[in-house]
C-alpha cells in the first residue's frame, strides 16, 4: 500500500472475509484493519501481533513516546532474536508467550538477553503464568496480557547492565553503529585493511566495561535506530496498525500514498483485485 497505493493482496484477502456484509461505502480499509484486529484480540487466539500491539500501546506510546525511545524487534540476540526491546534510559527485552506459543526455548532465550539487555520480561497469557514463575529466574520479570487485553506485572524484572556481555552485543550491531560506539567512548581505532576490520574491531570491543559498554549502546541505537520521524505517520494510522508501521520499513516519501490507502473506503479497495 505504501509503495503503489494499493494492494491487490489485501483486496483478495478482503473477498474471503464477510466485510461485504457491511457498508462498504461508509467503512474505511483502516476499518478492516482495525475489524481484524479485534478478532484476532480473543483471548485463546492471540498471536505475536497481539502482544507487540499491546506492548506498543501501553509501554512504548503509553509510558514513553517515540522522541525519547526506540522499540527494536527481532533483534538478534546471541543465538536468539528478542521479539521486542524498548531503550530508553536502559534496555528492557520483552520476549512474547503468547497462548499459541510453547515455553520449551525460554530458558535459552533468557540466557542470551542477559547478555544483551539489563531488564528481561516475559510477557504472557494468564494460562502460561504458573509455569513461567516455576521456570525462569526470580530476577526476570513478568507480565500478563489479560483477556481485556491489559498489561499488568506479576513480577518486576531486575534492572543489571552489569552482566552484559561485549562480544554479544558486538556481534548484534551493524558495523556503522560499531564505530559509533567506540568513537564515543574514544577508543583509538587503528588503521587496518578491511580484511582485518572484523577481528580489530571485535578484540576492542571485547576490553570495553559491562556498564559503560551497555550505556553507550542504548545512546547509540537511540540515535541510529530513532522512530522519531514515524510520530505523524502513526497519529494518522489507526491504532491496529501502530504496531506495524513501527516494525515495517517504509519511506518517508510514501507516507502520504500510505495513508491515502488507508482512508480509502472499503468500496473502492475492493476494486483493487
Amino acid at each position: 500500500m505504501a509503495i503503489r497505493g494499493y494492494s491487490e493482496l489485501f483486496a483478495r484477502l478482503l473477498r474471503l472475509t464477510p466485510a461485504q456484509e457491511c457498508d462498504s461505502k461508509n467503512t474505511t480499509v483502516g476499518d478492516a484493519f482495525d475489524r481484524a484486529f479485534k478478532i484476532l484480540q480473543i483471548a485463546g487466539q492471540r498471536d505475536e501481533y497481539i502482544y507487540r500491539a499491546a506492548i506498543t500501546k501501553k509501554i512504548l506510546l503509553g509510558r514513553h513516546s517515540l522522541r525519547t525511545s526506540v522499540m527494536l524487534n527481532e533483534f538478534k540476540a546471541g543465538k536468539c532474536k528478542a521479539d521486542t526491546a524498548i531503550l530508553n534510559g536502559t534496555s528492557t527485552v520483552y520476549e512474547i508467550k503468547s497462548e499459541r506459543d510453547s515455553l520449551c526455548r525460554l530458558e535459552n532465550q533468557i540466557i542470551n538477553y542477559k547478555k544483551i539487555f539489563a531488564t528481561v520480561n516475559v510477557i504472557t497469557a494468564e494460562s502460561h503464568i504458573e509455569n513461567i514463575i516455576k521456570s525462569v529466574p526470580e530476577d526476570v520479570g513478568i507480565l500478563c496480557l489479560s483477556k481485556r487485553n491489559q498489561i499488568s506485572t506479576i513480577r518486576n524484572g531486575i534492572n543489571d547492565p552489569t552482566r552484559i556481555c561485549p562480544l554479544t552485543t558486538f556481534d548484534s550491531l551493524r558495523f556503522d553503529e560499531i564505530k559509533l560506539i567506540l568513537k564515543s567512548l574514544d577508543i583509538p581505532i587503528p588503521e587496518v585493511p578491511n580484511t582485518k576490520r572484523y577481528e580489530v574491531f571485535r578484540r576492542l570491543f571485547s576490553q570495553i566495561d559491562s556498564v559503560t559498554l551497555h550505556d553507550e549502546f542504548v545512546r547509540t541505537l537511540k540515535f541510529t535506530r530513532t522512530l522519531t520521524p514515524l510520530s505523524e505517520l502513526v497519529k494518522r494510522l489507526p491504532v491496529s496498525l501502530h504496531a506495524a508501521a513501527l516494525s515495517v520499513p517504509v519511506r518517508r516519501t510514501d507516507y502520504s500514498r500510505l495513508i491515502k490507502a488507508i482512508e480509502m473506503p472499503l468500496e473502492t479497495a475492493m476494486t483493487w483485485a
